[in-house]
């Protein structure tokens, strides 16, 4: 087993808390709020969503966001990751690391992407 350096664990510690402040606590959580469909075949093709013009949409096929809310939630994480830069510093920021750092240290460990492994293209 390879230990982690102390980079890596900061990184792991940099990313989850992040995640947690600039994706998870956002408008995410108002799209993760409500009752989930049950799929018998796990892959939700057996679920139909019906519309108030009787339409019958597939599952797969039903946008779960519109435009105005993916605006809004975009906004809002990109105003938190620019807080979380311009206020790295900031002892009130700390403060708020450090009241969620107990919830992201139960997280996965992260892992390198693979938006990375792929080659740029010319």
């Amino acid at each position: 087993m390879m230990r982690k350096s102390s980079e890596q664990r900061m990184a792991a510690k940099v990313a989850k808390t992040m995640a947690n402040l600039c994706f998870r606590n956002t408008r995410l959580e108002g799209l993760h709020d409500g009752r989930s469909p049950v799929s018998r075949t796990g892959d939700f093709s057996d679920v139909r969503v019906i519309d108030a013009d009787g339409n019958e949409i597939p599952w797969p096929e039903v946008s779960h966001l519109d435009d105005d809310k993916m605006k809004a939630l975009m906004k809002q994480i990109v105003n938190r990751l620019y807080t979380i830069h311009l206020k790295a510093n900031d002892p009130d920021l700390q403060r708020i690391v450090d009241r969620w750092a107990p919830v992201v240290e139960k997280w996965d460990e992260p892992e390198i992407d693979e938006f990375y492994k792929q080659k740029p293209h010319d």
